[in-house]
């Protein structure tokens, strides 16, 4: 199992390789001086390595997110920093390994790298050549690869044995399972400011003051402060933005493969060395002495090793008339196809897209202005940093150019307008009295500058302003405190001989609820009442603006015989028993990269990022 993994694993590796063609990214984009980015004790970082996982994760990122970033933007999430750190454990676990000194034999490592597909022909046995000209292609020696496949074999090994036996105690889950699962049975009713025994009427001038200055706080204005800002963005530009019908045509037609695709099919593929073992195989098949998926897996594959994904007639090659011929669930062949004879097991079928131009003119238009509206924001910065550095206001600024200005007392919690921004927010909180206005970007392609004028310290707001907002809130207080008084008279009398009817309630039952179901009607923080309550107590609850009363009926232990509460002490021991391997591992590799030392070229770093922007 060990060693088929690994072999997947530098599959993926070397194509990752060949396909992002960053070999020689050191020679040829440093001068060929620096290697590399740092080091971890005598193992260095290279710099090839570096840039291919900056582009990897960039990658990553991007098709996760559904949408393109700039270097830029993923340094500031931190993305350089968390591949680099990634680099550095690594480094760290080969130099744990040399000094124990673990690796991977030699015959081990040809077992290895006979084992790998990539340097197979087709009939599966190694080929030189294949072998040769992949590693020349990523840009390494076989030396080069060779090392680092023991590297990564000594690596697999140490972090097995740091990650073996890490289970958590079966009392640790059971304990964490009755507090997810346990169940509760309980009744309840609810109190409302209609169920008050005496209204509360309003309040007398000394009530309406003494809540006032008792509750000082929730009216009293926060601290703020008074900023001046000038703010440009690609919205308020979009209108003068002008994009020819040829270029939005262009664009279209840029993207044809996304508009108009051809007639699919969901596809799998397993490929035989002969017609005769293909023929074979399918007669096996036939005469339903194996299915399929166990084909697959008496190959030593796995699903995913065969699996196409969707392709297209053009993509199948000479096999493309009899897999497009097929129904839907059906196994086709053997037929030839670009690897030789083949099966292939049809999954599904997506139809053909077409979408005309005119369908999708407007959006393609607003895409291009929007971008056009970007750049030109992008290109006014240097000239509004020369205004602003010969030192005009930023009144000024919004005079001579697009920029509108606006004013904010901007607190904490603030977030209409362009305190919406996260840049505009940070930017508001740091900004001091001496500071001189500046041009900063924001997240949609948004510039801004902003001037402190004034702060201002938390002030209570005079009485005379919001006497009739103080009366209110005093009355609902009281409208509570009158209902839990009552409520806790009500309360003192239930008991098992006087229940919620005879004490003229209308009460509802809940039977096996757990800590994370949904009570209807009652507040935030219920369910949690109640899960902290004694078997037969009877609780007060107050909420906003009524009060509850609960009885607890039940507790009820989780049931072990029922397949959701199985799944879940699964999921809970997987959780928690991954939760303290990767525990451990962090440990491990801090203690290992705090013993080897760490040394990072800065400099390199730059000439790297530099690449990308």
């Amino acid at each position: 199992m060990f060693k088929s993994k690994l072999s997947k694993t530098f599959v993926w590796i070397l194509m990752g390789l060949l396909i992002l063609g960053l070999g020689g990214f050191g020679i040829t984009n440093l001068g060929g001086t620096v290697r590399t980015v740092g080091t971890v004790g005598d193992k260095d970082i290279d710099v090839d390595a570096y840039a291919r996982e900056i582009q990897e994760e960039m990658r990553a990122i991007e098709a996760q997110s559904g949408q393109s970033f700039t270097f830029e933007q993923l340094q500031s999430f931190g993305m350089d920093r968390a591949v680099l750190d990634r680099l550095i454990t690594q480094r760290a676990l080969d130099h744990e390994t040399d000094r124990l000194g673990i690796s991977l034999g030699d015959e081990n490592l040809r077992e290895q790298i006979l084992n790998i597909s990539a340097f197979q022909g087709l009939d599966g046995s190694f080929d030189r050549e294949s072998y040769r000209f992949a590693i020349q292609q990523a840009g390494l020696s076989e030396s080069e690869f060779e090392n680092s496949l023991r590297e990564d074999s000594a690596r697999s090994l140490l972090q097995s044995a740091i990650l073996s036996g890490t289970t958590m105690p079966e009392t640790y889950i059971d304990t964490l399972l009755t507090y997810l699962a346990e169940r509760r049975d309980f009744t309840w009713t609810r109190l409302a400011p209609e169920d008050l025994q005496t209204a509360v009427l309003a309040p007398t001038e000394a009530e309406i003051k003494a809540h006032y200055e008792a509750e000082i706080d929730s009216f009293t204005r926060p601290a703020a402060k008074d900023i001046t800002y000038a703010w440009l963005s690609p919205d308020m530009i979009l209108d003068d933005v002008e994009v020819s019908e040829d270029v939005v045509r262009a664009l279209y037609e840029d993207r044809e493969a996304q508009f108009n695709r051809p007639e699919r099919r969901l596809t799998e593929r397993l490929v035989f060395g002969s017609m005769e073992e293909a023929r074979a195989a399918r007669g096996r098949l036939d005469r339903g002495e194996i299915g399929f998926d166990a084909l697959v897996e008496e190959r030593g594959l796995e699903l995913s090793d065969i699996d196409l994904g969707d392709v297209s007639a053009a993509d199948l090659g000479p096999a493309s008339e009899a897999v497009f011929d097929a129904a839907p669930g059906s196994i086709v062949g053997p037929v030839q196809s670009d690897l030789g004879p083949a099966l292939f097991r049809i999954n599904g079928i997506l139809e053909a897209q077409e979408t005309p131009f005119e369908e999708v003119r407007d959006d393609l238009r607003t895409e291009l202005a929007a971008d056009r509206a970007r750049r030109v924001v992008d290109s006014r910065i240097d000239d509004i940093d020369d205004l602003l550095a010969a030192g005009a206001t930023l009144e000024e600024v919004a005079r001579e150019t697009d920029m509108q200005l606006g004013q904010i007392a901007w607190h904490e919690g603030v977030s209409d307008g362009i305190a919406a921004y996260d840049g505009f927010r940070s930017a508001a909180q740091a900004v001091q009295d001496d500071d001189f206005p500046q041009i900063e970007r924001l997240d949609d392609g948004s510039i801004f500058a902003l001037r402190l004028d004034a702060e201002r310290a938390a002030t209570p707001i005079p009485l005379e302003d919001i006497r009739d907002e103080v009366a209110a809130d005093w009355k609902e207080s009281e409208t509570v405190a009158r209902l839990t008084e009552q409520a806790t008279d009500i309360a003192n009398q239930l008991s098992e001989v006087s229940g919620f009817t005879e004490q003229g309630l209308t009460a509802r039952e809940e039977k096996d609820l757990t800590r994370n179901d949904f009570v209807p009607d009652t507040p935030e923080r219920f369910l949690e009442e109640v899960f902290a309550m004694d078997l037969g107590e009877i609780r007060v609850i107050p909420a906003e603006t009524s009060v509850f009363i609960a009885r607890l009926d039940a507790i009820e232990a989780p049931d072990e015989d029922d397949p959701e509460v199985q799944s879940l002490r699964s999921n809970v021991r997987e959780q928690t028993n991954s939760a303290l391997a990767e525990d451990i591992f962090n440990a491990y590799a801090t203690a290992i990269r705090n013993a080897a030392g760490v040394s990072i070229n800065q400099t390199a770093l730059n000439a790297v990022h530099s690449q990308f922007q």
